[in-house]
């Protein structure tokens, strides 16, 4: 079995920043995509950013140039450094990542990200 984990959600000023992390545990031979959601209220989950183990990324056009993904494989964490938060990325971000040996992918529980003056 195993477990993601996300932390550091909150609330931030309009301009501010934030750092996620999502570390996971348990049975794991190896990671390859990691990835960062949200899910607005009233509306669909969406991609926010991935990487693969070699470090590739990808971001939403909404947040690129402003938020930066990153992983530690030596560890099995991911982050997301959010800059410049405006009231739109207000949502809960949930972290999600694929585990090969185990032919499935698994999600956080979600951390709020709350963005407001």
């Amino acid at each position: 079995q195993v477990q993601l984990v996300e932390s550091g959600g909150g609330l931030v000023q309009p301009g501010g920043s934030l750092r996620l992390s999502c570390g996971a545990s348990g049975s794991i031979s190896s990671i390859d995509v990691m990835g960062w959601y949200r899910q607005a209220p009233g509306k669909q989950r969406e991609l926010v950013a991935s990487i693969t183990s070699g470090g590739r990324t990808n971001y939403a056009d909404s947040v690129k140039g402003r938020f930066t993904i990153s992983r530690d494989n030596a560890k099995n964490t991911e982050y997301l450094q959010m800059n410049n938060l405006k009231p739109e990325d207000t949502a809960v971000y949930y972290c999600k990542a694929n585990f090969p040996g185990l032919g499935r992918d698994y999600w956080g529980q979600g951390t709020q990200v709350t963005v407001s003056s």
